[in-house]
């Protein structure tokens, strides 16, 4: 799950503010009456000393899924207005994560947590992820897990799991008791080296972490890096008597073509900016964010097809159309949200090395265009296949219903709705067995009957081939035969549907984007019924159908690949 909305809102270019840095603080706890993780509730003690560090804060404790999407909005408003300072999210509580990426789980009132509310209500890593990747060499992610394990069903595990971190990320993670003493201590404290904070708490560090890497930089030229500063106060420890602060000295002021030397940096954020500014103030009030920013840049191997990428501003439907046409063209972008995450950067990558292109992961004018041409080809060829695919499909169809009418018997009619279950005829089909079936009751023996309701009230294999053991040669053999075949097909499909259930749930499919597919199928001459927005019967059977002409996987259900093909041109999306 994404939250493509928000995070699309921190995209937005940089302008000076106030703030020396942004930050996201959710410390959840209370999963249950009876549970009470106190690591993750005391990260929120973070909060307060990044506030005393100048940072804009957005903080939510215990939070349910409307509480965390509110905070994350908060937070990306705040980036709307950012300074050039750190960029950082603090989550801690229980985490589950499974293919599609890894969540923190909301505090809900009934305590309940199942896979479904998981995947639709919890706050996903992928979307921090997101949000940090634009802020490269100053985005940190801090995550601490609880020690919670809530019962979780096959598409989910415990734990964050592997991230995706994208270039220029830091992730710092531990358990939630021991990121909640580093985030109290020493989380805001100026000059505090990363590794070393990594090692004294038991940490891991991964993603982009240089030695010399600080989240607040120190507050005066030359001051000293590393556990040269007292700590701040243990939040786990007792509660003694606060002594008298002692008066902040106060800032010196900066001076005003330092100032303006940064800002003429930080706007063209390139080597070339930063080498300028600290060849002119080499000892100036911005020279270490400066030095760390530089070096981030230096660090990154494809800075300046990031930087060209950026310019063309892209908005979210232009960046779902390229998600749309990588689908098309076969390569997976994990999904089709307007976020250019690690499975769209991987798809880009994927797509330019087939092309012999340099595998940066970042688009060009030119390669849009391409794109965009190559999938349109792609999607006119693959409609002209599927046309001749459902063309002779139905000239099959025809033919076994001729041959069946021909024979009238009734292996032959079940025969074809076995082979054809959504064929054109399936309904006389039906028809003309209930006809047979009602016969051969009215003619069958009273013992022969109750041993055919026995079968149908336990509807299972073992029931009726119990009636076939029985009567081998009853008026009910061949209808027992049948529906032990389709018994053991559906055994087999049952894991299949519940995973294609869900990867449709997971699509968000609102009641407007319905009723435009079923228009669509009904356009391509595949009965759906009412044009209505409700999948019942009549929508599935026509959609299994288009999805066995297109060379689809047949479920009945939507699936990204089965959206991409249906409507190429993206009048089908998540809002």
């Amino acid at each position: 799950m994404r939250i493509p909305t928000l995070a699309a809102m921190a995209l937005i270019a940089a302008s000076p503010a106030l703030a020396e840095g942004d930050a996201l603080v959710i410390g959840n706890s209370r999963y249950s009456a009876m549970q009470t993780l106190f690591g993750a509730a005391r990260v929120a003690a973070s909060a307060q000393a990044m506030r005393d560090k100048g940072f804009d804060v957005a903080e939510v404790q215990d939070a349910d899924a409307p509480a965390m999407r509110e905070a994350f909005g908060a937070f990306a408003e705040m980036l709307a207005e950012d300074a050039g300072g750190p960029v950082v999210i603090v989550l801690a509580g229980a985490f589950l994560h499974g293919t599609g990426g890894a969540y923190l789980l909301p505090v809900e009132d009934d305590g309940a947590i199942d896979e479904a509310r998981v995947l639709t209500e919890a706050f996903p890593l992928d979307a921090a992820l997101s949000v940090l990747e634009q802020y490269p060499g100053r985005a940190f992610l801090i995550l601490g897990e609880s020690a919670a394990e809530p019962e979780v069903g096959p598409w989910l595990r415990l734990g964050a799991g592997d991230l995706d971190i994208p270039q220029g990320v830091t992730v710092l993670r531990g358990p939630a008791a021991d990121v909640a003493r580093y985030a109290a201590r020493d989380l805001a404290r100026a000059g505090r080296l990363l590794s070393r904070a990594a090692a004294d708490y038991a940490l891991t560090l991964e993603g982009y972490a240089p030695q010399d890497l600080v989240i607040v930089q120190p507050e005066e030229a030359g001051a000293p890096q590393g556990a040269t500063e007292p700590p701040l106060p243990d939040p786990e420890a007792p509660e003694a008597e606060a002594p008298e602060p002692a008066p902040e000295p106060e800032a010196p002021a900066v001076d005003p073509e330092d100032e303006l030397a940064r800002n003429l940096a930080q706007g063209a954020d390139t080597a070339e900016g930063y080498d300028a500014y600290l060849s002119r103030f080499p000892e100036g009030a911005f020279a270490g964010a400066a030095r760390q920013r530089l070096k981030a840049i230096e660090d990154e191997p494809f800075y300046q097809q990031r930087r060209a990428e950026e310019q063309l501003e892209l908005d979210r439907e232009a960046r779902r159309a390229v998600q749309r046409d990588l689908t098309m063209l076969g390569f997976d972008t994990r999904g089709i949200d307007g976020i250019f995450g690690s499975g769209t950067r991987g798809a880009i990558k994927a797509w330019q090395k087939d092309e012999g292109v340099e595998t940066s992961g970042y688009l060009t004018a030119g390669q849009i265009a391409t794109i965009d041409t190559r999938a349109a080809a792609r999607a006119a060829e693959l409609e002209r296949e599927a046309e001749q695919r459902q063309a002779e499909l139905e000239r099959q169809d025809r033919l076994f219903w001729g041959d069946m009418q021909g024979r009238g018997d009734e292996a032959s009619i079940r025969a074809y709705l076995e082979r054809f279950p959504d064929g054109a005829f399936v309904e006389d089909a039906r028809a003309l067995l209930r006809e047979i079936e009602r016969q051969r009751e009215e003619r069958a023996a009273a013992s022969d009957r109750r041993a055919r309701e026995r079968a149908e009230a336990g509807g299972t294999v073992e029931a009726y081939r119990d009636y076939l053991e029985t009567f081998p040669g009853g008026a009910f053999a061949a209808e027992a035969e049948s529906r032990v075949r389709r018994l053991e097909q559906e055994s087999g499909r049952v894991q299949d549907v519940a995973v294609a259930r869900q990867e449709e749930a997971e699509l968000n499919l609102n009641a407007v984007a319905k009723r435009l597919a079923e228009a669509r199928l009904s356009q391509l001459g595949l009965p759906v019924g009412e044009v209505d927005g409700r999948f019942d019967e009549d929508t599935r059977r026509a959609l299994r159908r288009y999805q066995e002409t297109r060379g689809l996987r047949v479920s009945g259900y939507f699936d990204e690949q089965t959206v991409v093909r249906l409507l190429a041109d993206g009048v089908l999306g998540n809002d």
